[in-house]
């Protein structure tokens, strides 16, 4: 695990969310993005471990970071956050509480990370982020929605299928177990639904 400074992908990432020809916003998202670090985490690194507290807010500039829990010893993929997003086990860092789960790099990953403080610092006192991380929150609660109402509405193919339609990337670029993990979704029958479909 390193720190390191890097190039400007969280700079266009943070960019979609303002007005770019506002000065004063593209002013702000500027300081904004020079309060961040880059942390490097090789492949099976945690960002942070279940039960300690999760100390970053972060942006995947490039990897793959899976969220997991512990159930009656099996590992359970709850999310994978995949390149140009933000990420965090995020009750456990706003509150500095013990994490009821692990983030784990399970490729090598690049992170622009803030740390509380700081973060609580941007949400107070600069607008554009301010701005930037309500759009994105935004953004999560409808995806989180629609990722419940499918586990409850869609079979197993149907979820599969859904996946292969909106994100086409996570099955080129996330192993199978994983992915069968996060769609609820036995390795073996994912096998089978794969074999199906494709």
């Amino acid at each position: 695990m390193s720190i390191s400074k890097s190039s400007d992908t969280f700079l266009d990432y943070l960019c979609q969310f303002i007005d770019v020809n506002d000065k004063v916003a593209l002013e702000l998202i500027l300081k904004a993005r020079g309060k961040f670090q880059v942390l490097n985490l090789k492949k099976n690194e945690f960002l942070v471990r279940e039960n300690e507290v999760c100390q970053h807010f972060c942006f995947v500039e490039s990897g793959i970071l899976q969220h997991a829990i512990e159930v009656l010893g099996e590992e359970k993929t709850t999310y994978l956050a995949l390149r140009n997003s933000v990420t965090s086990s995020l009750s456990s860092f706003l509150f500095s509480k013990p994490s009821r789960k692990s983030i784990k790099a399970i490729a090598d990953c690049n992170l622009w990370i803030v740390d509380l403080k700081t973060f609580q610092d941007l949400i107070e006192n600069n607008k554009a982020f301010h701005q930037f991380y309500y759009n994105v929150i935004e953004k999560q609660i409808c995806l989180i929605d629609d990722y419940r109402i499918d586990l409850l509405t869609l079979t197993p193919e149907e979820r599969y299928k859904k996946l292969l339609a909106t994100e086409p990337k996570l099955l080129q670029e996330v192993p199978l177990h994983y992915l069968a993990s996060f769609l609820g979704i036995s390795s073996r029958h994912m096998s089978r639904i794969r074999k199906n479909i494709l």
